[in-house]
């Protein structure tokens, strides 16, 4: 039995959607991830019950710090992107979570920057606080080891093509970096080992992103959050990823819409995005299997997402662009090799 909600909430489920198709969905994704940090801070001193964790979030690593904080008895302190709606202020202010959301704007690569800026302000004020780096320290892989195993387990890592979006680098990077290690080859906070299985990675990213080399494209609806980045993140390993794949809003959008009337799968933007690049990567590769990540329900893109369903593109009719670099990337939909190439070769 679960003692916290936390613990429920982080447990993803396993969909089979078509052969060789199947989508790991979670209620709230970074949940698992920030328990297993808070824990490993716990453990070894580096908190302690009653301390401040403060960072920055674009939305569901609010909800979850906020959740693992509530589990150990922390206080949270977070710097909310404009994107951070009305449900999720309600929910943080009822937890006890401090909330500081940043003004309108209407480029989210500056608000991205002015959370970090605000960030080094608070530590400044209160040096006591400490600050749980989402996209550079990698406790937060830990919370991913045993989903890989449950991965392991049920599908298998042979021929295994595991899809979703970069973001911070933790969930694409934890989940392989584990999978293609044998069994027991990775004890806890270890992310060494062995490769002898067959894992491939698909990174899904937003035009706009500079993480992979893409900072010098837009897209005219909106970039991605959470996907995607205008600042360097230490939690991206550049290495691990085979393919890249860069989705506009509109065509991550009738991903999504596809992968409700299709299949009743009710998720966020990324996983539409995530699903449309599976769908094609399975195409290309039928005798592998595709695991796509699903982060978040698709409660809070109902207004900017499912009511414009009838705008939704057939998925049919969308093909990616296949490119060499990024010099060729186009709207709304580009596919590139990255042969885990260590650092991306456009840098911001």
């Amino acid at each position: 039995m679960d003692q916290h909600i936390a613990e429920a909430i982080g447990r993803p489920d396993l969909i089979r959607l078509d052969d060789r198709l199947v989508c790991l969905r979670f209620e709230t994704m970074k949940v698992v991830s920030a328990l297993a940090a808070v824990r490993h801070l716990l453990d070894t001193g580096a908190v302690r019950r009653g301390d401040t964790l403060l960072d920055s979030s674009s939305g569901i690593y609010a909800y979850a710090l906020a959740l693992a904080c509530h589990r150990h008895g922390m206080h949270c302190h977070v710097v909310g992107s404009t994107t951070v709606d009305k449900t999720l202020r309600t929910q943080l202010a009822v937890l006890g979570a401090t909330l500081e959301q940043m003004e309108p704007c209407d480029d989210l690569k500056l608000d991205q920057k002015r959370r970090v800026e605000r960030i080094h302000e608070i530590l400044a004020a209160h040096p006591e606080y400490h600050w749980m780096r989402q996209y550079h320290d990698d406790i937060h892989y830990l919370g991913y080891r045993g989903i890989a195993d449950r991965i392991r387990e049920e599908t298998g890592t042979d021929r295994l093509t595991v899809v979703g979006g970069v973001g911070s680098g933790a969930s694409t990077g934890a989940l392989t970096r584990y999978l293609r290690a044998a069994p027991g080859d990775c004890p806890p906070g270890s992310l060494t080992g062995a490769v002898p299985t067959d894992v491939e990675l698909v990174g899904v990213q937003p035009y706009g992103s500079l993480t992979f080399g893409a900072q010098h494209t837009s897209d005219p609806e909106i970039i991605i959050a959470g996907i995607g980045s205008s600042i360097p993140f230490g939690n991206v390993s550049h290495e691990l990823y085979d393919t890249l794949h860069w989705i506009s809003f509109d065509a991550a959008l009738s991903g999504a819409v596809d992968l409700l009337r299709r299949h009743a799968v009710f998720a966020g933007l990324s996983t539409g995005a995530a699903y449309l690049a599976a769908r094609h990567e399975h195409d290309r590769a039928p005798g592998r299997t595709v695991l796509f990540i699903a982060p978040d329900t698709g409660h809070r893109y109902t207004d900017t997402v499912y009511t414009r369903h009838r705008e939704a593109t057939p998925l049919t009719h969308l093909t990616p662009r296949d490119i060499a670099d990024q010099t060729d990337l186009a709207l709304p939909w580009s596919r590139m090799p990255w042969n885990r190439t260590p650092t991306p070769p456009l840098t911001a």
